[in-house]
């Protein structure tokens, strides 16, 4: 996920193809269709750019380096193109090792347009659950469909609110309790109320069993999200219209890594720059880098 889609902030494809679709979740998959045609790539997806062509708001996006005006120095094709590939690798890692150490259900909590179901190689009789908005699912299944793609697990698309309990949602559409399971929350704390964090780790602690685990992205200082001037945030609202500071939650942010803790929970939290080994060319760190901030958190309970 990409944040909560909106018709205001997120922009909803006027053809219907792309209705209910967020613009965020379109940068994403624009930025991991860059990636998937690098010759250093950190991740492929084939099904990205065709996502970001099916949607009018992003028909005309760059979806191959070649496409991106001024390469990576682009603040938004190039670096926070290149962190969104990190990023989905770091996070792809971890649901595969947790799934090939014993977790057998993937939860993907704001799911987006990313296409794990699909592009990773599962151990077999694998559940993967998807939960996001109604909008962003039916586009992504409706793209799918007509690439006749084939998931390499069972999946299960859930339409939620994840601002809201759906905990209901998720255990009537099949998933068991009393399974080991990965979590994952890409993308998708900061734009949360603090609070709907707190019932989201409270859903994800009650819900686990020991041998899950958990992966999640956090700001470290909720304060820099004021920096407008940011290149980043400058780039993505000009050339793309996402206002990132009126979409992200403000506010002072709970210790989620912390709670876990106290629950029980094996954590550790990392900066995107502690995963440069992957491909050290691919986010080098800048001067007051609001890339910094960010945080990769994992868990798992014993």
């Amino acid at each position: 996920m990409t944040g909560p889609v909106t018709d205001a902030e997120d922009g909803i494809a006027e053809d219907g193809i792309g209705d209910g679709v967020g613009r965020t979740a379109l940068m994403v998959a624009a930025a991991r269709a860059i990636e998937t045609h690098r010759t250093d790539t950190l991740v492929r997806d084939v099904h990205a750019e065709h996502f970001v062509r099916a949607a009018r708001a992003s028909a005309d996006w760059p979806v191959r380096p070649e496409q991106v005006p001024d390469g990576d120095a682009n603040p938004l094709w190039g670096r926070l193109g290149r962190y969104f590939g990190l990023r989905t690798r770091v996070f792809d890692d971890f649901a595969l090792r947790s799934a090939r150490s014993g977790a057998r259900q993937i939860v993907l909590l704001g799911a987006g347009l990313d296409t794990r179901a699909f592009r990773l190689d599962w151990p077999p009789d694998r559940v993967v659950f998807e939960l996001d908005s109604a909008g962003v699912l039916a586009f992504k299944r409706n793209v799918l469909a007509g690439r006749r793609a084939v998931p390499r697990a069972a999946l299960v698309p859930i339409a939620v609110d994840l601002r809201t309990d759906w905990s209901g949602a998720l255990t009537a559409a099949g998933f068991d309790p009393t399974l080991p399971t990965v979590w994952l929350a890409e993308g998708l704390l900061f734009y949360l109320p603090a609070a709907a964090e707190r019932r989201l780790v409270d859903t994800i602690h009650r819900l686990s069993v020991p041998g899950s685990a958990l992966a999640y992205e956090a700001k470290a200082d909720a304060t820099s999200l004021a920096a407008a001037s940011d290149p980043i945030y400058a780039a993505t609202l000009h050339q793309i219209g996402v206002n990132f500071l009126a979409l992200f939650d403000g506010a002072p942010r709970p210790d989620s890594a912390a709670d876990l803790r106290a629950r029980g929970w094996s954590t550790s939290v990392r900066t995107p720059f502690d995963h440069a080994h992957l491909n050290p060319r691919a986010l080098p760190a800048e001067p007051r880098d609001t890339l910094a901030t960010n945080r990769w958190a994992f868990a798992t309970l014993g």
